[in-house]
This record gives C-alpha cells, sequence and structure tokens, in this order.
C-alpha cells in the first residue's frame, strides 16, 4: 500500500525554485510509491499549522520544501505531538543549514530519491519556552540582522545578503549583558553574542561546532565575550577556520539546559528567525523526531536507523 506524505512547500523561497519545480517533484514521489499531497505557504506561520494539521491527518510522512524557515515553522507544528511521523527535506530555500549538516542534498531529483528510500535518523530538538529549533539558537547584536535582511534582498542575494548587513552593523554592534546559569556554569558576563548550536553548521560557519552531534543530548553553548572590533573580526575569521574555540573571547560548554537573563532588552533568533525576547529556558529533547537521511552518508549511525514502512 502506497504511504501517504504531506508536502509543505513556500512557493516564495529560493528564487521560487520549488514553484517550477513542483510538478517533477510530485512525479518523481508519485513513482516512488509516496501518494503525496500539497500545501503551498501562504505568509508566516503557515507552515506551522499545516504541519500540526497533517500530523493529526494521520499522515505517514511529512516534506519541508524550502530554507531554514520553512524547516523552522515544520518542527514547530511537529514538536509537541504525541506521535511524529518522520521528517524529509527538499532543501530548496535561500539558507539551507541544517540539510546541509545532514548532508541533504541540494539537488532536487536525489533530494526526493532520498526521502522516496525511507532511512531515518532520530535527532535532539531545542525547545525555548514554548518554541522549538533544530538548528541554532542566539541572542545578541550580531544575531539580530539575520531577520533585518528583506526577504526579496535575501532571495536575490542569498547569504551576501547577510554578510553585507552585519558589515554594515558593525562599528555600532554594542554588548549586552547576561546570566547565564546551567549544572555545569553560573556566569555573569558581558557579551557581543550567545550562540546555542544543536548541529555543526551554523550560518555559513561549518566549523563552529566541529564535534557538535544532533544526537548527543547536548547542546554546544558558545559566548562571545565583550570585544572591541578588531578583536571581533579576529574571532569571526578564527570561527570561519574552525580555530577560535581556544580564543580567549570564547567561551564553549556542552549542556542540556540552561537558563538565559539579562536586564536589556535581547531579541533571539531561532533557526534564522525571530523567537521572542529574553528571558529564556533553553532545553534539549532527546531524539524527539526521525529527519529521512542519506543511509550511506551517515553510516556511523546505521545503528540507529530504520526506514519507514
Amino acid at each position: 500500500m502506497a504511504k501517504r506524505a504531506r508536502l509543505i512547500y513556500n512557493p516564495t523561497s529560493g528564487r521560487e525554485e520549488m514553484k517550477r519545480r513542483l510538478h517533477d517533484i510530485l512525479q518523481r514521489l508519485e513513482r516512488g510509491g509516496l501518494e503525496t499531497s500539497t500545501h503551498a505557504t501562504i505568509g508566516e506561520g503557515d507552515a506551522t499549522l499545516a504541519a500540526a494539521d497533517a500530523v493529526e491527518r494521520g499522515f505517514d510522512l511529512i516534506i519541508a520544501a524550502g530554507g531554514d524557515g520553512t524547516l523552522y515553522e515544520v518542527i514547530n507544528g511537529m514538536a509537541e505531538k504525541a506521535v511524529r511521523p518522520p521528517l524529509g527535506l527538499l532543501p530548496l530555500g535561500t539558507t539551507n543549514d541544517f540539510a546541509r549538516a545532514m548532508a541533504i542534498p541540494r539537488n532536487w531529483e536525489a533530494a526526493c530519491d532520498l526521502i522516496v528510500k525511507g532511512y531515518t535518523r532520530p535527532i535532539d530538538l531545542g525547545k525555548v519556552n514554548q518554541r522549538y529549533f533544530i538548528n541554532i539558537a542566539g541572542g545578541g547584536s550580531l544575531t539580530e540582522l539575520t531577520y533585518e535582511v528583506p526577504s526579496k534582498l535575501k532571495t536575490v542575494l542569498g547569504q551576501l545578503a547577510y554578510y553585507m548587513k552585519g558589515l554594515e552593523k558593525l562599528p555600532r554592534l554594542r554588548p549586552i549583558e547576561l546570566f547565564i546559569k546551567s549544572k555545569e556554569h553560573d556566569l555573569h558576563e558581558e557579551v557581543m553574542v550567545f550562540l546555542i548550536a544543536n548541529s555543526n553548521s551554523v550560518a555559513g560557519f561549518e566549523k563552529l561546532a566541529p564535534d557538535a552531534s544532533i544526537d548527543d543530548g547536548l547542546f554546544d553553548v558558545f559566548i562571545l565575550k565583550k570585544c572591541n572590533l578588531v578583536e571581533l573580526i579576529r574571532v569571526v575569521s578564527a570561527a570561519l577556520r574552525g580555530e577560535h574555540l581556544n580564543d580567549p573571547n570564547i567561551i564553549h560548554f556542552k549542556t542540556d539546559h540552561i537558563q538565559v537573563t539579562s536586564p536589556d532588552y535581547v531579541q533571539i533568533n531561532l533557526d534564522g528567525e525571530f523567537g521572542g525576547t529574553l528571558p529564556c529556558v533553553f532545553s534539549v529533547l532527546p531524539s524527539h523526531l526521525n529527519i529521512i537521511v542519506d543511509e550511506s552518508g551517515n553510516s556511523s549511525y546505521r545503528s540507529k536507523h530504520g526506514v519507514i514502512r
């Protein structure tokens, strides 16, 4: 019997590639035995509602097509459900950090074939107050630029738009005062930015958390202490090379639960989307979601894999 899939896609993401490819994608999935119906998102938050509805309607799997923003909304629709079907990804957005971290191909044909094969891997989710994230949470001046970039500019220029905005903001960056509590640390620091990573690929920094694992039940926490512009540029350059962990301005540790408060107004960024403001409690939900992955690309995890029946 054919499996029922619900394809939730953002028609405007990634220079509208998904909209152009929809017919071909559906044909390929159907040929692979997936009886696929679609939901085109119509605005912010719609993918969350669509994912929750798909779980309630008993679909065998859900496919998120778009970028990190679409994926973020879909996991927020699934996370609180008692029974969660596997999630497949078609990474056709402007930024696809999580798909890159999971070695899911950008090529739509290869990504469809991977979904049809149906190998899954359990992954952790991050919970922040009543929201969820799959890749990265953070706060501070540097993170705010990701949702200040106009969506049109983001579509046209991609990752470059973020860097342009970031360079424009550098001279105005100000530290924030943070109180950070976990089982491992009790810190009071002035910081430029704090990042809580669930995977190892974050906003183009593929070596930010080189030993982070998506299923170890732990976050990698990075705190960049108050520093001047020259030091900041040095740390960012080192992070691009993966040589930042021993920098005196960086605090790095692993934890499964962290409380962050501040007397300042601090916006939170979750997977590149606005996620409210401090105070926040961040916690790991271990092995909370099954993601469809390439078995050969995740051979060290093969013992944990299953196949969608």
